[in-house]
């Protein structure tokens, strides 16, 4: 049976805080990119919380995104994590478990090295994990399975 423990992780980010602080900076470098593969995927985020003013478009949030700021996409973090901005985010995010932002770990390459499986939705995969094991992050409405052996 796989551990249903979190994998341990080469980050060594002390708060929810400040883990969320440095994965802004990275997704604000990708929203800015000139690529276009790479940009897309943040700004079309960044749409979806609402964060951005106005009813721009995706093309003309593209062809604007070098203003797109850092506040911007700490807003887009706290909306996804279910907050109203950032304010009310840092207020209570370091009094919750880390485990709250592993899509956040996942996507910054933390379980890299371990076997995964995924699956089309949460309730499918802790329906496996029950009798498998595993480690489970909630990916949007996917989840997936993160395999180690303690």
């Amino acid at each position: 049976m796989w551990s249903t423990s979190v994998p341990r992780t080469t980050h060594s980010v002390s708060t929810n805080t400040e883990f969320l602080r440095r994965h802004a900076r990275r997704l604000l470098r990708l929203a800015r990119a000139e690529s276009t593969s790479a940009a897309m995927p943040v700004l079309r985020r960044l749409l979806a919380a609402g964060v951005m003013r106005g009813d721009a478009t995706l093309a003309q949030l593209h062809e604007t995104r070098a203003e797109i700021q850092l506040k911007h996409v700490l807003n887009m973090l706290a909306v996804e994590l279910g907050h109203f901005g950032w304010d009310a985010c840092k207020a209570v995010i370091d009094t919750q478990a880390p485990s709250v932002i592993d899509r956040y770990r996942f996507d910054a390459g933390a379980f890299g090295d371990y076997e995964k499986i995924w699956f089309a939705s949460a309730g499918e995969g802790r329906e496996w994990q029950r009798e498998n094991g595993g480690y489970i992050v909630e990916y949007g409405d996917q989840a997936v399975a993160i395999l180690w052996r303690e």
